[in-house]
């Protein structure tokens, strides 16, 4: 087992600051080489206290404003215009940062897009469902319009 600083976000994992204890595989082929961890050290704890501060200040400012932005994501449905082909099927797939996009269009907030989560590939038109966390344990669900663009 390895311990290490979590950088960034990982699902199911722990937020970014947070020091955990994984095995040697996932932390040396994934975790440390796409960036979203690095070796704990003795002297990483001063590097531990600014990944939380950044992270403190990267987060919504109350929990009162993320509950007040999940009222505004789920209220109506977001609608995200792809290439398809014929019967629906999309060339590719819908990205996080096309939601992301999408959300802005419809004149809400940014979001962050690593805070976006399918709960399938989305692949074909329709309506979908992806989960945006807002703060801690405010978490939106987002209905997805997907439709054919023009």
């Amino acid at each position: 087992m390895s311990k290490v600083i979590l950088t960034n976000e990982v699902s199911g994992l722990g937020s970014a600051g947070d020091v955990v204890e994984v095995k040697n595989g996932y932390a040396r082929n994934f975790l440390i080489p796409k960036g979203f961890a690095v070796v704990w050290s003795k002297g990483g704890e001063k590097q531990v206290e600014s990944i939380r501060a950044g992270r403190e200040a990267r987060a919504l400012a109350t929990v009162e404003e993320a509950q007040t932005l999940k009222a505004r994501l789920e209220e109506k449905p977001i609608r995200i215009a792809v290439k398809a082909g014929k019967e629906g099927r999309l060339f590719g797939a819908v990205k996080t940062a096309d939601v992301v996009a999408a959300i802005v269009a419809a004149g809400l907030p940014e979001v962050d897009k690593r805070k976006v989560e399918f709960v399938a590939p989305v692949r074909v038109t329709g309506n979908h469902e992806a989960t945006v966390r807002l703060h801690g344990d405010v978490v939106a669900t987002v209905t997805l319009q997907v439709v054919a663009a023009k």
